[in-house]
C-alpha cells in the first residue's frame, strides 16, 4: 500500500499520539495521586514499560510492513525508534531523581550491587547513539556506516528484556514474555543478524 505524502503525515501524527497518550495518562495518574502506593517505583516502572514497547513496536514494523505490504509504514520507523529514546531517558530520569535523588554516588553504588542497572545502561547508551545518528542528514554523512551502527538496535532487543526480567523481584511471567518476543523478532532476522556480524569480505 502506498501513501501520499499527505498520508503519511496523518500517519505519523497518529502514531505521535498513540505514543504521547501513555506519558499524558501517567502526568494524569500522579496529578490525581493515583500512581499506587509508591508512586516513584511506579513512574520508574512505568516510564520502563514505555520504553520496552515502543522498542518492540519498533521492531514489529519492518516485519508488518513486508507481511501486508504497507510500504508507508516503513517511513515510521525513525519516530517510534525516537519514542525509545524519549521513554528510556524518562526511565533513568525518573529513577536518579526520584529514587536516588540525584545521589550520583549511590548510583555508581547501585549499579555494582545491581547488575541490571548496568544492563539497563548499556541500553540506553546505544539506544542514545541511535537517536542522535537519526537525522537523514547525519545518515548521509554516514554513508555504510550508519546501517551498521543502527543494527545495534538489535543487541538493544536482548538487553531491554533482559534488564526488565533481572529488575523484577517476584513476578517473572510478564518479562519472561517479553523475552519470547523479542526472541522470535531476532530470530526472524536472523539472516540480517548474521550479515552484520559475519560480513563477506
Amino acid at each position: 500500500m502506498r501513501l501520499s505524502p499527505r498520508g503519511v503525515f496523518w500517519l505519523k501524527v497518529m502514531l505521535h499520539i498513540v505514543f504521547l497518550l501513555p506519558a499524558l495518562y501517567l502526568v494524569a495518574l500522579v496529578l490525581t495521586d493515583n500512581a499506587g502506593g509508591d508512586p516513584v517505583q511506579y513512574i520508574i516502572h512505568y516510564t520502563g514499560m514505555g520504553a520496552i514497547n515502543s522498542l518492540l513496536a519498533t521492531l514489529l514494523i519492518s516485519p508488518i510492513a513486508k507481511r501486508f505490504k504497507l510500504a508507508a509504514l516503513m517511513q515510521t520507523r525513525r519516530l517510534v525508534g525516537l519514542y525509545v529514546f524519549a521513554y528510556a531517558l524518562l526511565h533513568i530520569s525518573a529513577f536518579v531523581s526520584l529514587d536516588l535523588l540525584f545521589a550520583w554516588g549511590l548510583l555508581f553504588e547501585e549499579v555494582i550491587k545491581r547488575p541490571y542497572i548496568l544492563v539497563g545502561a548499556a541500553g540506553l547508551i546505544i539506544v542514545t547513539l541511535l537517536a542522535l545518528t537519526s537525522p537523514n542528514k547525519i545518515k548521509r554523512k554516514m554513508g555504510k556506516q550508519w546501517q551498521s551502527l543502527h543494527n545495534w538496535i538489535y543487541v538493544v532487543a536482548l538487553l531491554a528484556p533482559i534488564h526488565f526480567y533481572w529488575s523484577v523481584k517476584s513476578e517473572i511471567i510478564e518479562p519472561s514474555i517479553y523475552i519470547a518476543v523479542f526472541a522470535a523478532l531476532l530470530f526472524y532476522r536472523r539472516a540480517s543478524i548474521k550479515k552484520w556480524l559475519m560480513p563477506k569480505r
